[in-house]
């Protein structure tokens, strides 16, 4: 049945918006803090179920703006490793912690970050297209994307160092996303996670789908290249953060 619990809406709707926002502004930097917000109410297993049909939605609104301006080379790379990370996450599932991916993930991004901040990056020239890089970090995100809708830092982790405009950066992700969350369906489907209560769950949630794309648009729109980078560093580092201490409070405990 429906959930009604109200403290679930409390974190349910600004775990939206703020995914919405992060999709359609910021190549899904912030795209996961939806779980683990939604699973301070419900199972994270139950989260990532009511959440990947919302997802959906949400890179439909961003496929449509940003369609055929996005990097055809990188999509290449980047589509058969997620293919690959989807897979092992379904052969995988019950097997692996969601918990010790979070760690993993969340200090790779935390790492990526600040090297960054503390110059080496700058001191490299722009990288660009590259098919074992490219391979490697888009498997990884295929795997976290499929456990945790955690893709994010290792896409932006790939993107990132090749500064490409901020637009084409943002559809590139979002192409990306558009497939791996589509292919997701299938195996979420065959594992009983796509539930009538999960899809009546995310079928209340998709009003507000609309709402935070489009503002994450606005804002993109609204920050020049510098500090769109500069933001999409720090959300990366948040996310980083809030990944590790998710996983470490919830292995540990």
């Amino acid at each position: 049945m429906l959930i009604a619990d109200p403290l679930f809406y409390t974190v349910a709707i600004p775990a939206v918006l703020l995914t919405g926002i992060s999709k359609g502004g910021f190549a899904g930097a912030l795209g996961g803090i939806g779980v683990p917000l939604m699973a301070l109410a419900i199972s994270p297993v139950q989260a990532a179920a009511i959440l990947l049909p919302v997802l959906c939605l949400m890179d439909v609104v961003g496929f449509h703006a940003y369609f055929r301006k996005w990097d055809t080379a990188n999509l290449k790379i980047m589509l058969p490793g997620a293919l690959l990370g989807i897979l092992a996450g379904t052969l995988s599932f019950g097997m692996l912690s969601e918990d010790a991916i979070r760690i993993l993930i969340g200090t790779i991004a935390v790492a990526f970050t600040l090297n960054n901040w503390l110059g080496l990056a700058a001191k490299q020239a722009p990288a660009g297209p590259a098919v074992v890089k490219g391979t490697f970090w888009s498997m990884v995100a295929g795997l976290t994307s499929f456990l945790a809708h955690a893709g994010g830092p290792p896409v932006m982790i790939y993107l990132l160092p090749q500064r490409i405009d901020k637009v084409r950066y943002v559809a590139t992700a979002s192409a990306f996303f558009l497939v791996v969350n589509a292919v997701k369906l299938v195996p979420y489907a065959s594992l009983g996670q796509l539930s009538r209560d999960n899809l009546t769950t995310s079928l209340v949630l998709a009003p507000l789908v609309p709402l935070g794309v489009r503002l994450g648009m606005w804002l993109q729109d609204k920050i020049d290249i510098v500090w769109f980078y500069r933001i999409s560093q720090i959300c990366l580092l948040v996310t980083g953060l809030q990944l590790m201490y998710q996983g470490m409070a919830r292995l540990f405990v």
